[in-house]
C-alpha cells in the first residue's frame, strides 16, 4: 500500500493540465474560483477513474483515433483556458465580472485529459492491494487516490492563489500569469510531442 500511495503522490504532483492550470486559475482569479474549479477536476478525475474501472478507459486508449481526438480537444481547451490565464488582470483580459474558470472547466477538462486516463489505468490496474477482492481493493485504492489527490490539489490551488493574495504590481502579475500559461502550453507541447 505504501508503494501505492508513493505512485500516486509521484503521478500527481508532477505538472499535467489539471494541477498547473489549477494554479492559475488560483493565481489569475483568487481561491474562490479555484476552489470550484477543484470542484470540477475532483469529479472529473473520479469520473475518469471509474471509465477505467469499468473499462470503458481501456477502450478509449486502445483506439487510436479516439486518443487522437481526446488529445485534439484537450489540446484546445488547453490553449483557451491558458489565454484566459495568460488575460486576466491585463487591460485587454476578461472583466472581472466575466465567468471565471468554474466547475463546469474542471469537469471538462479532466473527461478529455489523457494524462488522467493514463495515470488512472495505471493505478487501478497496478499495485494489487487486496487481489483476492477487487471491490475491496477498487474502493481501497479509490480512497487512497482521493485523499492524495485533494491535499496536492489543494497545495497547488494554495501556491496560485498566494501569488494572487501578495497583491502584486500588474506588471508582474502579468508575468506571472503568461508564466503559467506558458507553462500549460508545455505541457501540451510535451503531450502531443508523445503521442506522435
Amino acid at each position: 500500500m505504501l508503494n501505492f500511495a508513493a505512485a500516486i503522490f509521484l503521478l500527481i504532483i508532477t505538472p499535467g493540465p489539471g494541477v498547473l492550470s489549477l494554479a492559475g486559475v488560483g493565481a489569475a482569479f483568487g481561491f474562490r474560483s479555484g476552489l470550484r474549479y477543484l470542484t470540477g477536476l475532483f469529479f472529473g478525475t473520479n469520473l475518469v477513474a471509474l471509465a477505467v474501472v469499468t473499462g470503458l478507459g481501456a477502450l478509449v486508449l486502445a483506439n487510436p483515433v479516439i486518443r487522437l481526438v481526446l488529445l485534439g480537444v484537450s489540446t484546445c481547451y488547453l490553449l483557451y483556458l491558458a489565454a484566459r490565464i495568460a488575460l486576466a488582470g491585463s487591460n485587454i483580459a476578461f472583466s472581472p465580472a466575466s465567468r471565471q474558470p468554474g466547475v463546469r472547466d474542471g469537469l471538462l477538462l479532466q473527461a478529455v485529459n489523457p494524462k488522467a486516463y493514463v495515470v488512472n489505468t495505471t493505478l487501478f490496474s497496478g499495485f494489487p492491494i487486496f487481489p483476492d477482492a477487487y471491490g475491496m481493493e477498487v474502493a481501497t485504492k479509490f480512497a487512497i487516490i482521493n485523499v492524495i489527490w485533494l491535499a496536492i490539489h489543494f497545495l497547488w490551488l494554495w501556491a496560485g492563489s498566494a501569488v494572487k493574495r501578495m497583491a502584486l504590481p500588474p506588471q508582474t502579475q502579468r508575468v506571472i500569469n503568461v508564466g503559467m500559461a506558458l507553462a500549460m502550453l508545455a505541457v501540451v507541447g510535451l503531450a502531443a510531442w508523445s503521442a506522435f
